[in-house]
């Protein structure tokens, strides 16, 4: 087995494939080749993520009802060591982050329409959900937003709020975590609303501006809100399409990621099959589509940036692959890489230490 060097970045994949679930340790070379070096089971893994100090692992698996597994990071070895698990207090858990301050993970649960609470140890083990709460509302989208659909839950910066995309409500619920007493709080501000059908998805957070932007699943969209600092409140100041205008077939974006240097946002389309490329505006924070690339496979159901903002890989969840891909100076991506991956549906890119 090799041995990481400087010149590598360790990668974690959610593969569930019908050769058997688990969780993927892959290796990632300064020159965007990528590797296998093992992979553990797991029930049916949905999303994770890594704990700040880099010591432990957090999973939601749809299995048993829904579950929030804990595993150790054995650095070097390669190995994971599962800790412990806990219902994630709803149905189909698709969502789970880890607050800055590594004091809590945050789980949200699609069916079960709750988002969720729960105390990490000081050995990485997660305690019992501190703090549940149930989404209420429906959206225009008969068949999508007939009930609530948290699809995940992500810490602001400065670790003060977090905000959680619904797709079935066709809201941004806000809360202000109270990690003394392990509560989600309802943030004095209103939820953020998007646009009637838009299905928010997911949420990711410019570097410096107070600007985030979120996907709309159902209309094919990235949205603009402004973000106020104080009070955590999010206003619509803009949105643009993640699809080429020519392009008339069924489309679903997915994943949204901001590069480390603020300058560029990409966005998965499944359907389309492409990473949207978008230019940020210095000034304003606003997006100009720049260009599509194709994954080189079939639906991409996330993508992730590496730390330095040199590679974007993109997991095609039914093209069985993960794809690495050069970002140049222009922000525009080099495919470099791909490896089989048994129904990748998440990535995640560990920030060396």
């Amino acid at each position: 087995m090799s041995v990481r060097t400087r010149e590598t970045i360790r990668v974690l994949v959610c593969s569930a494939g019908s050769n058997g679930d688990g969780i993927v340790d892959i290796e990632l070379a300064a020159d965007g080749t990528v590797t296998e070096r093992t992979r553990v089971p797991a029930a049916n893994p949905a999303f994770l993520s890594v704990h700040p100090d880099g010591k432990s692992l957090y999973t939601v698996e749809r299995a048993a009802g829904g579950r929030l597994v804990a595993y150790r990071l054995n650095d070097g070895c390669g190995d994971l060591s599962r800790l412990n698990e806990r219902s994630s207090e709803g149905a189909a858990p698709c969502y789970v982050s880890v607050d800055a301050t590594g004091r809590y993970a945050f789980v949200a649960n699609y069916r079960g329409g709750t988002v969720a609470a729960f105390p990490i140890e000081s050995d990485g083990r997660v305690g019992e959900a501190s703090d549940v709460v149930r989404h209420e509302g429906t959206g225009p989208d008969q068949d999508r937003q007939s009930a609530p659909h948290p699809h995940a839950i992500e810490p602001g910066p400065r670790n003060r709020f977090c905000y959680a995309p619904d797709l079935g409500t066709d809201r941004i619920a806000i809360y202000r975590p109270d990690a003394d007493a392990g509560e989600l709080k309802a943030a004095e501000t209103e939820p953020a609303t998007a646009r009637a059908g838009a299905g928010p998805r997911q949420i990711a957070f410019h570097p410096t501006a107070s600007v985030c932007y979120v996907v709309g699943e159902l209309e094919s969209t990235v949205s603009e809100f402004s973000r106020d600092r104080e009070s955590g409140a999010l206003t619509a100041v803009g949105r643009t399409s993640t699809l080429p205008s020519e392009f008339g077939g069924d489309n679903a974006p997915a994943a949204v990621g901001v590069h480390p240097s603020g300058r560029w946002v990409y966005v998965s389309n499944r359907g389309h099959d492409s990473i949207a490329v978008f230019a940020v505006d210095r000034a304003s924070g606003s997006l100009e589509r720049i260009g599509h690339q194709s994954t080189r496979g079939e639906t991409p159901r996330d993508i992730a940036l590496s730390p330095g903002g040199e590679f974007l890989l993109a997991a095609n969840q039914h093209g069985d692959s993960l794809v690495a891909f050069a970002i140049d100076g222009d922000g525009r991506l080099d495919a470099r890489a791909e490896l089989a991956v048994p129904k990748p549906v998440c990535v995640t890119v560990l920030d060396p230490r």
